[in-house]
């Protein structure tokens, strides 16, 4: 039987990975401070605060045939990896595409990074790019035959974020009233189901796999996405499209958080961060996507069960957003 040391595993990526695992047959031990949630059935949880000296102590005397790191707070990781130095057969460290340069070009796994933050930086969510690149160094020192998943937008069932989830309770509460979408030019997107993401890994795991992968999904465009959501989601209404300068005039953000269209990112002709990326490497080592629509289709069902009128984390309310669809019309 596997043994399995997942650095998290009560959050979103690192609870499936761990559900995942257990279904496989795997001994799953969980190294977290239990806050998040709780492990999936089967799991076991050794509670530790990753800031404290002893963090590692319950887990660094044994050996591991894997480990999957998901943090991205630079000490975090060296520390882990520094612990565990010689311990595991296989390390994977869970990284985005977010690390690489911003392109317009599609890109592999050899393309420029980023600038990396400092070893020792606390980071927030405003240096998540940069952070990314740090950790892949700071695992690469002591694990150098890591596995450095290079994820592109994470979606699914569970989502925290709901950046994505925000889109099919939409258009499921517009129905045939109007929905607000932002007009193109936009960037595209590379979404892959968290469900995917962590069978293909632990496939990985199994066979091996080293060095950097991009796991990421097919290149699709913004109302592309809108329409098969609203498709799967029986709405009918009309698309009201103001343009990137006329919805940023009015405070409503790009990408995710509140007051915003979440997944949105005005093309102004630059690069892009997100959207272009080679999953030729992914294919060659057994990643497989399951047809979008069945993304669609489990996202939107967790959304009805939860309420599609309920306040999101992610997105505008619908008040708002009705608010928005009135003044553009009347202009």
């Amino acid at each position: 039987m596997p043994s399995l040391l997942v650095l998290g595993g009560t959050a979103w990526l690192g609870r499936e990975t761990s559900a995942q695992a257990v279904a496989r047959g795997w001994e799953v031990t969980c190294l977290a401070r239990g806050v998040s949630g709780v492990v999936a059935p089967g799991a076991d949880l050794v509670v530790a605060d990753r800031d404290a000296s002893s963090a590692y102590r319950d887990v660094a005397g044994r050996d591991w045939d894997a480990v999957v790191e998901v943090s991205w707070q630079p000490r975090h990781v060296r520390e882990a990896a520094e612990a565990l130095e010689g311990r595991a057969l296989h390390w994977t460290y869970i990284s985005s595409v977010a690390a690489y340069a911003p392109t317009r070009t599609v890109v592999d796994e050899h393309a420029p990074l980023r600038e990396p933050v400092l070893p020792d930086a606390v980071v927030d969510g405003s240096q998540y790019d940069a952070a990314k690149v740090r950790c892949e160094l700071e695992t690469l020192r002591t694990q150098p035959d890591a596995l450095l998943v290079r994820a592109g937008v994470i979606v699914g069932p569970g989502d925290p974020t709901e950046r994505f989830a925000y889109w099919p309770r939409r258009a499921a509460l517009a129905g045939d009233d109007p929905m607000l979408v932002p007009a193109p030019p936009a960037h595209p997107l590379q979404l892959i189901d968290v469900r995917d993401l962590v069978a293909w890994n632990l496939d990985a795991i199994e066979a091996g796999v080293t060095g950097a992968v991009n796991a990421v999904g097919e290149q699709r465009e913004g109302l592309e996405l809108i329409e098969l959501v609203r498709e799967v989601a029986g709405a009918h209404g009309p698309l009201v499209r103001p343009s990137a300068d006329w919805l940023l005039a009015r405070g409503v953000r790009p990408w995710k958080g509140p007051d915003s269209l979440p997944l949105w990112v005005p093309d102004d002709g630059g690069p892009a961060r997100t959207g272009f990326h080679s999953a030729a490497r992914f294919r060659e080592t057994g990643g497989i996507r399951r047809p979008f629509i069945e993304t669609v289709r489990d996202v939107l069902a967790e959304e009805r069960a939860l309420g599609v009128g309920r306040p999101g984390l992610a997105g505008l309310s619908r008040q708002r957003e009705l608010a928005l669809i009135a003044e553009y019309e009347r202009a």
